[in-house]
C-alpha cells in the first residue's frame, strides 16, 4: 500500500465545470496565485445492475444520538456540576472528532500574462508563463465503504485542481479523486482509495457523525475545525448567531428569506479563517451541522461567519457518492436550442426563476420531439441545478449523442411559474442545430412574459413608468463588503 506525501502525487489532470463567482469570502488558502484552468469531473447516477452497493449518510438527529454522546455528556454534566456549569467541555467534542477531519492541498497551473521586465539595461518583453500554484482547504469523512473514503468538502476548495492530496488525522497524505459536486450548492465529495491507505491511518481515522442543522436553536454552542491558513486543524468555537442566510442568486448578498433560492447558511461568531472552507461546524453532541464556507469580510463587521446547513444538502452528498464518474467525451450530444443566462434583470423585475431561457427551438431537433418550447426556463440538468448557459454546455459535454437525459424547466402558466420534468434524447452536434446562446435583450424577454397573460397586477408587473435597470446592474449592499478573494478560499 503507497503513503502518497504532498509532493508525490502523480499528475492526473481533470476537466472541470467553470466556477461562478460570488461576492463572499471563501474560506481556502491559494499559496502563488489565483487558480486558473478549467476541467472537473460529472457523474452520472449508478445504475441499478452496476453491481455496486449505495453508500448513505448515518443522519443523527436530537433524538436519536449514539450511546457513546450521550454517555460522554453525562459524564461532563457530572465533572461540572460541582462548579454549577452543565455544558460540554469542548475538548472532549474536539478529541471524538478530529479523526474524522482532513486537510485537502491542491496542486493546479496559472498562466502568468505576458508582461515587460527591468533587467537593468531597459525593459523588455516577457512572454506568458506557466507555473504551480498550491491551495489548502478542509473536508471530513462522511463515509468509508470496503473500498472508498469518501470525503465532503466545499466545491471552491477543489475547483479547477490538477491534483488533490487528503491528509488525515495521522498527518500521513493521500491521492485522492473528486468524486462530484454541485457547483451552486458549493459541495464536492473526494474520495480515496482505501488500497491506497495503510492500516495505521485507517486505524487512526473515522468516519463523521452528521446532525440536524433544522434543529439549531439561536445562541446554541458551536464548534469549528479546519485547516485554517494550511497550518494543520484550528478549533475555534461560538454560537449559532443566526439561521436561513441564504445567498441571494443574483448579487450574491446575504439574505435572510426562508423562501429564497440558494444555499441555507447558518450564522456563526466563531472564527472562520483563510483554509477553514470544507470544515465542519459540530454541535455539542459532536454532530456535524454545517460546512463552514464563507465568511462576511468587512472593516466594519466582525464575527460572522458562515456555514452550509448540513440539512439543506445531505441527500445532494448522498447522491453524488453514489454516481459514477463520467469522461468528457469528444463528440458531445446536444438539445437543439438557442438560450441566454436569465439575468439578474429578469429575476428581480419579472420574477423569473434563476436558470436558463430557451429563446429559440430547433423544428425538429431533441428539444423540440421532447416538448420543450420557447420562453421555458432550464433550471435543472439531471438532478444538478443550472445558472447559466456555460454550465448547460458543460454538462452536455459529458453526454454522447443518443442518450436521454432529464431536465427540469420552469413554465409561465399566467402569473406563476408551474415545474416540469422532460426527458430529450440528445442530438448529433452539427453545424445546422448545434446549441447557440441568444443576447436576447432583456426587454425582448419581458414583452415574451407579458403576450404570455401574465397578470398586470402582480407585484412585479407594478409601476409601468418604472424605467427597467439595465442588465446585470447590480446594487452594493451599503456598509459592507462582500468579497471573493482568490487568494483565500
Amino acid at each position: 500500500m503507497s503513503n502518497m506525501k504532498h509532493d508525490d502525487i502523480n499528475e492526473n489532470n481533470r476537466r472541470r465545470f467553470p466556477g461562478k463567482t460570488v461576492s463572499l469570502g471563501l474560506c481556502a488558502v491559494l499559496a502563488g496565485g489565483m487558480i486558473l484552468g478549467n476541467g472537473s469531473l460529472f457523474a452520472e447516477s449508478v445504475s441499478a445492475d452496476s453491481g455496486n452497493e449505495e453508500v448513505w449518510l448515518s443522519l443523527l438527529t436530537n433524538e436519536e444520538e449514539s450511546s457513546e454522546t450521550e454517555e460522554t455528556a453525562e459524564e461532563a454534566v457530572e465533572e461540572d456540576s460541582s462548579s454549577g456549569s452543565a455544558s460540554l467541555d469542548v475538548s472532549d467534542i474536539v478529541e471524538e472528532a478530529m479523526p474524522s477531519i482532513v486537510a485537502i492541498t491542491t496542486k493546479s497551473v496559472q498562466e502568468v500574462q505576458e508582461y515587460y521586465s527591468y533587467n537593468g539595461y531597459g525593459y523588455y518583453y516577457q512572454d506568458g508563463q506557466e507555473q504551480e500554484v498550491q491551495g489548502s482547504g478542509s473536508g471530513f469523512i462522511i463515509q468509508e465503504t470496503d473500498d472508498t473514503i469518501f470525503i465532503a468538502t466545499n466545491y471552491h476548495v477543489v475547483e479547477d485542481a490538477d491534483t488533490l492530496s487528503v491528509a488525515f488525522a495521522d498527518d500521513s497524505a493521500y491521492e485522492g479523486t473528486v468524486k462530484g459536486y454541485d457547483e451552486d450548492r458549493d459541495i464536492a465529495v473526494v474520495t480515496v482509495s482505501i488500497d491506497d491507505v495503510s492500516e495505521d491511518t485507517l486505524d487512526a481515522i473515522s468516519v463523521a457523525k452528521i446532525g440536524d442543522s433544522d434543529a439549531l436553536k439561536l445562541g446554541e454552542q458551536v464548534v469549528a475545525i479546519g485547516n485554517a491558513l494550511g497550518y494543520g486543524q484550528t478549533v475555534t468555537t461560538g454560537i449559532v448567531s443566526a439561521k436561513n442566510r441564504r445567498i441571494d442568486s443574483s448579487s450574491g448578498a446575504i439574505v435572510s428569506n426562508e423562501d429564497n433560492v440558494g444555499v441555507n447558511l447558518i450564522q456563526t461568531d466563531a472564527a472562520i479563517n483563510p483554509g477553514n472552507s470544507g470544515g465542519a461546524l459540530l454541535n455539542m453532541n459532536g454532530e456535524v451541522v454545517g460546512i463552514t464556507s464563507a465568511k462576511l469580510a468587512s472593516t466594519e463587521v466582525e464575527g460572522m461567519g458562515y456555514a452550509i446547513a448540513i440539512s439543506d444538502i445531505a441527500d445532494m452528498l448522498e447522491q453524488i457518492m453514489n454516481e459514477e464518474t463520467r469522461e468528457v467525451v469528444d463528440n458531445h450530444g446536444i438539445l437543439g436550442i438557442t438560450c441566454t443566462t436569465v439575468s439578474s434583470t429578469m429575476i428581480d423585475y419579472y420574477g423569473a426563476p434563476e436558470g436558463v431561457f430557451v429563446s429559440e427551438v430547433t423544428e425538429g431537433g431533441p428539444a423540440d420531439e421532447a416538448g420543450i418550447t420557447a420562453y421555458m426556463i432550464i433550471t435543472e440538468f439531471e438532478g444538478r441545478s443550472v445558472s447559466a448557459v456555460d454550465q448547460l454546455i458543460e454538462y452536455l459535454t459529458y453526454y454522447e449523442p443518443g442518450e436521454e437525459v432529464t431536465l427540469t424547466v420552469q413554465v409561465l402558466n399566467g402569473s406563476q411559474y408551474e415545474e416540469e420534468t422532460i426527458t430529450v434524447t440528445l442530438g448529433e452536434d452539427t453545424s445546422s442545430d448545434t446549441d447557440t446562446t441568444d443576447e436576447t435583450d432583456m426587454d425582448d424577454i419581458g414583452e415574451a412574459i407579458e403576450d404570455n397573460e401574465m397578470d398586470e397586477s402582480d407585484e412585479v408587473m407594478e409601476g409601468e413608468s418604472e424605467e427597467i435597470p439595465d442588465q446585470g446592474t447590480e446594487e452594493e449592499e451599503e456598509g459592507i463588503s462582500l468579497f471573493r478573494d482568490y487568494e483565500n478560499r
